[in-house]
């Protein structure tokens, strides 16, 4: 295999990692002021990812770093061709991050009403912009011979881009709902429940469109067939997630919308590969791993640094997940 393949691969599997656990962060967010009623519940709702925040945003941090140095062709044309959206997703991160840090910094009902405002809406814009942004790299972007984007931010805001960005709200929200029914107790715990069971149909329904407008929109990707498989196999994740939630199993639930956003994002990459970036104007404009790659000892550095220290990672972060693995309701938040 090549080493522009394999860290294309590994790229993937960084947004991967980063939708499946950064996700159930923003869908929790977004959900505070559905499923909590007064402050002790908001107090549960946040402390179930208060210790995992920050560890899943390092997937983000590597996965634009990996992008920067293995593909800076890619990573140039896509933070200057949609600077503004993921300038708007960076200030919401930072806002949102804050807002963790803050909110019981005073007792005051206003004080954290405002904080929790900021987690609100510091959720619900990159779970928005993220689909929209994915949308716009697997459908194409105005990129002319020079391999510079020559687009204007209203041309990321096209239909299908945007039914992406409605994709990834809904099932960020799903899957921030299951992680909360798994992670809590009580009252908290039966409403996230339902919550998951409602929004997820209509994730389900989003999802196929647009999966199905994918596939249609890619005409003549080299890897079609395969991204028929994996859209499938992600679609069978939800609907047996939802499945189990209704059933009352939490943990299968969990599961199976972690695995349906893995394997939606692997459907993604895959029907771009070759490409990174399809340019709308021609074909030859177009980024692809090789024409956007580093030089090939850039490359071997890189693995070999990924070799030594992703085990490390994944371990750390394994360990913060069993330690923190216990459900919490209100009776654990002191008045």
């Amino acid at each position: 295999m090549e080493l522009t393949t394999l860290w294309f691969i590994l790229i993937a599997v960084l947004w991967m990692g980063y939708f499946v656990l950064e996700g159930f962060d923003f869908g929790v967010g977004v959900l505070l002021p559905v499923v909590a009623r007064d402050d002790r519940e908001r107090r549960v709702v946040i402390n179930t990812i208060g210790p995992l925040w920050d560890g899943n945003e390092v997937w983000l941090l590597v996965a634009g770093g990996a992008t920067f140095a293995a593909f800076p062709e890619w990573y140039a044309t896509l933070f200057s061709g949609f600077y503004l959206a993921l300038f708007l997703i960076l200030v919401s991160l930072i806002i949102r991050n804050v807002a963790f840090e803050y909110r019981g910094k005073r007792d005051s009902d206003n004080w954290r009403a405002w904080w929790d405002r900021a987690i609100i809406v510091g959720s619900f814009l990159p779970a928005l912009l993220w689909g929209v942004a994915f949308g716009n790299i697997v459908r194409g972007v105005k990129i002319d011979a020079d391999k510079e984007f020559v687009g204007s931010f209203f041309d990321l805001l096209n239909p299908y881009a945007l039914l992406g960005g409605l994709v990834t709200l809904s099932l960020f929200v799903t899957h921030g709902a299951v992680f909360l029914s798994l992670k809590t107790l009580g009252d908290v715990r039966e409403r996230a429940r339902a919550m998951a069971l409602k929004v997820g149909l209509v994730a389900a329904a989003l999802a196929v469109g647009f999966l199905v407008w994918t596939f249609a929109e890619r005409d003549g990707a080299e890897h079609r067939g395969w991204f028929v498989v994996l859209a499938g196999l992600a679609a069978a994740g939800l609907v047996g997630g939802l499945a189990a939630a209704w059933k009352g199993h939490e943990g299968w639930a969990f599961v199976g919308t972690a695995t349906a956003l893995a394997l939606a994002v692997a459907a993604l990459f895959t029907v771009l590969f070759p490409e990174v970036m399809p340019s709308t104007l021609s074909p030859d404009y177009s980024l692809t791993t090789t024409s956007a790659s580093s030089t090939h000892n850039t490359l071997t550095v890189m693995t070999w640094v990924a070799v030594i220290f992703t085990p490390l990672v994944l371990l750390y972060q394994g360990w913060s997940f069993y330690v923190f693995r216990k459900r919490i309701g209100v009776q654990h938040i002191p008045a």
